[in-house]
């Protein structure tokens, strides 16, 4: 069913835009029939490469939050709360601004390595933080400080940025797949889905951790080197999704959510796959609304996703309070 979903939702937003282009036209513009040059090119220039970016990133941001969840063992948690996505989005600001005076073409493993390390150092506040409180929720809290701190420093960046850099730096900072070229593409699909390939091979581990730390150590489960693997996963993705679509908020928190309850269950070997077809099909729906809502003006992507995911959100804390 979402492979099935994942399939309309990229044929929609290929088709659907300020210029329409009908399903017939493009599988002649696909094999090099089409005459429209104008047709040609939105296709080619932006519409693949935009779709396909909100499939590979969407997917990586749904599983980067389920493996946030099952680490933390909090159904709350995720790359935007916890403020990864804010520490990637900091280092990302820092390296477009110092270095856009000297560089005009920042390559993408440059702006992935940026965002990486942003979120590994704000996942390193997060784990420290996670030692000396006891309460989630604290936890929760301290994530989203660690977040408006490093928003705030990002705003302070940016005030030293030339008005070329501010415009940039803008719109990618509200969220958004526009601008995406087939170089991204390459680089976030090798990283993501090679990342992915080693989640699902640590599904069975990941299986045991969720019944507890003490039964996942009896299984024989390193732990230690478990952790380790799920931070540096979950953070890797988290820098994918920023260093090319900027922070996007909910969809690591809502889609989870979701998907465990479509299938009844949290079982790993099903939820890796799930999550991220979930996310894809998520992303994809949430950016044709942003382009197609109010156009030809576009809304950023965290701002649709905002919408739909945050009921969610609300939604949980309610049912745990009632538990």
């Amino acid at each position: 069913m979402l492979a099935a979903l994942l399939l309309v939702m990229t044929v929609l937003n290929i088709i659907i835009g300020s210029v329409p282009i009908p399903l017939t036209e493009v599988f002649g513009l696909a094999a090099g029939n089409g005459a429209d040059a104008t047709a040609q090119t939105i296709l080619w220039q932006i519409r693949l490469p935009r779709t396909i970016a909100a499939v590979v990133l969407g997917g990586a941001l749904a599983l980067s939050g389920y493996l946030l969840q099952t680490f933390f063992h909090n159904p709350i948690a995720g790359p935007f709360v916890l403020g990864i996505s804010s520490g990637a989005k900091l280092t990302v600001a820092l390296l477009l601004v110092l270095v856009a005076n000297q560089v005009t073409n920042i390559s993408s493993i440059a702006m992935i390595a940026a965002a990486f390390a942003g979120a590994l150092l704000a996942m390193g506040f997060v784990l420290i933080m996670a030692r000396v409180v006891d309460k989630m929720s604290m936890l929760i809290v301290g994530g989203v400080m660690i977040g408006y701190i490093c928003s705030a420093v990002t705003d302070i960046v940016v005030t030293f940025a030339s008005d070329a850099d501010i415009v940039n730096l803008h719109n990618w900072s509200k969220g958004s797949f526009s601008g995406i070229t087939w170089e991204n593409v390459r680089v976030m699909s090798v990283l993501v889905f090679a990342t992915t390939a080693v989640i699902f091979l640590i599904s069975k581990p990941i299986s045991a951790y969720q019944l507890g730390e003490a039964y996942a150590q009896n299984m024989g489960v390193n732990l230690k080197l478990l952790r380790m693997l799920l931070v540096f996963l979950s953070s890797m993705l988290a820098a994918c999704i920023t260093a090319f679509a900027g922070p996007v908020s909910f969809v690591g928190i809502a889609v989870p959510h979701l998907v465990k309850q479509l299938f009844g269950t949290a079982k790993p070997l099903l939820m890796i796959p799930a999550c991220f077809l979930g996310g894809s099909v998520f992303c994809l729906l949430c950016d044709l609304l942003a382009r197609t809502t109010f156009a030809p003006t576009e809304m950023s992507i965290s701002t649709v996703t905002a919408v739909f995911g945050a009921p969610i959100v609300i939604i949980i804390l309610f049912r745990k309070q009632r538990a």
